[in-house]
């Protein structure tokens, strides 16, 4: 799922000059082709959560499959996102932006229609890269159009429409999921085409072609290595819980650990690397994005993995299941402008340190109640829901301005793209690894004899199963997700010690404050 505190942290490339390029009569068609192309990821991004169990019984994908429908687009969405960013600079931002949507938009047809879960994932896979090239150019192009006394308005709408996009769509598409059964989930892909071709129509035929910001090369070969790296390393994680394929899981992790250290020699010997190692040996920096990467680890996780115990374990609607996100998305909204000047009085460090104990008690307290077998969702489950939105309310803001303010000031875009890719890899990760927990849990709590006869965890029970045997079912995959939510709890208090131990207590200075956009 992408949050508006991702999208916040999206890096503004480019150098961006007081007579922007496009007039004024023109603006607000950037902005609107903007919020537009911003939804396209973000209904996919949430909706797709609780559409998983619809997917997997229509389409007959195994646990494995399921991660990767979300890993594939979260993999090469955070490998390329920082050259996506650079090829704005290269070949003008209307021009990358508009190419973005387009593959983006080509590629959701193509999942809309595919027969089978492997096509599902290759075209997931491709839409990532669509989304890597589309994501950093919607606040990019705004931040290029409209000049410095207006920006922040205008960027201020367009994070108000995407936490709104974020909030009500999980709510709406598990309204339709319910009312039209399995098979409508291809509808959330096609709904990107409508969308899409608007967006590029008001950039094409309304906005004015930028120049390009300067012809720095693009850092293709770290791009790839990252992919490779990453890619290996997710599919060794999510190898563990697929039947007959485990053997793979340790070479698999081995060679992604392998390419990795690869990764780091390459860009420290590029002389325009896509990501600049040399601000990880500030401390405050690296601190901030340790915390970040088992913040949004956390969070991925559980939101990838509750609604398929809610839908296909405790057996909820998915009307009712979409509304858990919507405590986090309105919290958010609600709260990071109070809680960003907050954060500028009192220094970073307590809010974030504060907030991710609250999201770790939250995720203890969901962890508490599946072991209990207690399946409450309005009185238990949703408002635990609601800390963890307030938590992560408390850190979304002061987390942009711990990474802001601990770099120089011309380093500002590629610490913000750095910690961005480093959210979505935290995903990633998540997505494989908690999924691999989940099935070994699940698989020890049923006996031998009757594994085969049970279907696997986040899959609806079928019609013929005996009453004994869903119990046991339930037992095994409330087990399974209390294992889950008490390892992200854990993970979060770590990040909760990482804050406190390694960012600022200060206030940022005046002449800082006016350069943070969260503030």
């Amino acid at each position: 799922m992408r949050s508006p505190s991702e999208a916040a942290a999206t890096p503004l490339t480019g150098s961006f000059p007081a007579d922007a390029f496009c007039p004024q009569s023109r603006r607000r068609f950037v902005l609107i082709a903007a919020i537009l192309a911003s939804a396209l990821g973000f209904i996919d991004g949430s909706i797709l959560a609780i559409a998983t169990p619809a997917i997997r019984v229509d389409l007959g994908a195994s646990l494995a499959e399921a991660q990767w429908i979300s890993n594939a687009y979260a993999l090469t969405l955070s490998a390329l996102i920082l050259v996506g960013g650079a090829a704005g600079d290269r070949f003008g931002l209307r021009h990358a932006f508009v190419a973005g949507i387009a593959l983006f938009i080509v590629a959701s047809l193509a999942c809309a229609v595919a027969p089978n879960p492997g096509v599902l994932i290759a075209f997931r896979a491709v839409q990532g890269i669509g989304a890597a090239i589309m994501v950093p150019g919607s606040l990019a192009i705004i931040a290029k159009a409209y000049p410095k006394k207006e920006r922040g308005r205008a960027i201020g709408i367009w994070a108000a429409a995407s936490a709104l996009t974020t909030a009500l769509g999980p709510v709406l598409g598990g309204f339709v999921l319910s009312a039209f059964g399995d098979g409508i989930w291809r509808a959330i892909f096609a709904i990107n085409l409508p969308l899409g071709l608007l967006s590029i129509y008001l950039l094409l035929a309304k906005v004015p072609a930028d120049a390009p910001a300067d012809r720095r090369s693009l850092d293709l070969g770290g791009a790839a290595l990252a992919t490779l790296a990453f890619g290996a390393l997710a599919y060794g994680l999510t190898s563990m819980s697929a039947e007959g394929s485990g053997h793979m899981s340790g070479p698999s992790i081995v060679i992604g650990a392998v390419l990795l250290v690869v990764f780091v020699f390459f860009e420290l010997r590029q002389r325009e690397p896509m990501i600049d190692l040399s601000l990880f040996r500030i401390r405050a920096f690296a601190g901030a994005n340790v915390a970040t990467f088992f913040l949004y680890f956390a969070l991925s996780a559980n939101l990838f993995y509750l609604p398929m115990l809610l839908i296909a374990g405790w057996g909820l609607s998915t009307a009712e299941v979409g509304f858990i996100f919507l405590p986090l998305s309105a919290s958010i909204a609600l709260l990071s402008g109070p809680v960003g000047q907050w954060s500028d009085r009192i220094g970073p460090r307590f809010p974030i340190a504060s907030g991710s104990l609250v999201v770790a008690f939250a995720f203890a307290g969901l962890a508490v109640l599946a072991h209990a077998g207690i399946h409450n969702f309005w009185t238990g489950t949703f408002p635990l829901m609601a800390v963890m939105g307030l938590g992560m309310a408390l850190v979304v803001s002061p987390l942009s301005t711990a990474i802001m303010t601990a770099v120089e000031d011309k380093d500002t875009g590629a610490a913000s793209g750095i910690n961005n890719a480093v959210s979505r890899i935290g995903g990633l990760i998540a997505v494989a690894a908690m999924g691999s927990l989940a099935a070994w849990v699940y698989s020890t709590m049923l006996d031998t004899d009757v594994r085969s006869g049970i279907p696997g965890f986040g899959e609806p029970a079928s019609a013929g199963l005996a009453p004994e045997l869903d119990a046991t079912r339930l037992a095994a995959s409330d087990a399974a997700f209390s294992a889950v939510s008490l390892a992200t709890a854990l993970l979060c208090l770590l990040a909760a010690i990482i804050a406190w131990t390694t960012i600022s207590g200060q206030a940022l200075p005046w002449s800082r404050r006016t350069e943070n956009p969260q503030a």
